[in-house]
C-alpha cells in the first residue's frame, strides 16, 4: 500500500485568489520544491477537504485543474498521484505564458516604488529558495 503524502498548504481567507486556486498554487509549489515527490500519492478529496476545513467540491476542482495541467494523475481504484514531469506545452506557448505572467507581475508591482535592481534581486532570491528547498 502506498503511503499518502501530506500537503503543507494553508488557505488564507483574505486572499484575493479563490480557494481552489490557492490549493492549485500550493500543490504546484510543493511539487516544484520537491516537498511532494513525483509518484507520491496525495490525500483523497475528502481527506484534504477535512484537513483544510473546506468543501470537498473545492478540492475536487483544484485536483481536476492540476490533472488537466498534467501535474496529477488519477489511477482508477488507487487515488490521485503526482505525475511524472513532462512538458506538454510548445516553446512558443511557454514563452507566451511567461510573457503574460511577467506583464501581470509588472502591473502588480509598478507602483510599489522599487527599483528594477531591487525587483530583480528579490526575484532571483525567491527562485534560488525554490531550488534549494
Amino acid at each position: 500500500m502506498t503511503k499518502t503524502s501530506a500537503i503543507a498548504i494553508q488557505i488564507v481567507t483574505g486572499d484575493a485568489r479563490p480557494i481552489y486556486r490557492q490549493i492549485v498554487d500550493g500543490i504546484r509549489i510543493e511539487i516544484a520544491t520537491g516537498n511532494i515527490q513525483h509518484g507520491s500519492k496525495l490525500p483523497s478529496v475528502r481527506a484534504l477537504a477535512i484537513q483544510l476545513t473546506i468543501n470537498a467540491n473545492t478540492v475536487a476542482k483544484a485536483y481536476a485543474e492540476l490533472t488537466a495541467q498534467g501535474l496529477l494523475e488519477s489511477r482508477k481504484g488507487l487515488g490521485i498521484f503526482v505525475a511524472e514531469p513532462k512538458q506538454m506545452l510548445s516553446r512558443d506557448e511557454q514563452e507566451k505564458r511567461l510573457q503574460e505572467a511577467s506583464q501581470r507581475f509588472i502591473n502588480d508591482v509598478m507602483y510599489l516604488d522599487f527599483s528594477p535592481e531591487e525587483l530583480t534581486a528579490y526575484l532571483l532570491n525567491e527562485l534560488q529558495q525554490l531550488q534549494t528547498t
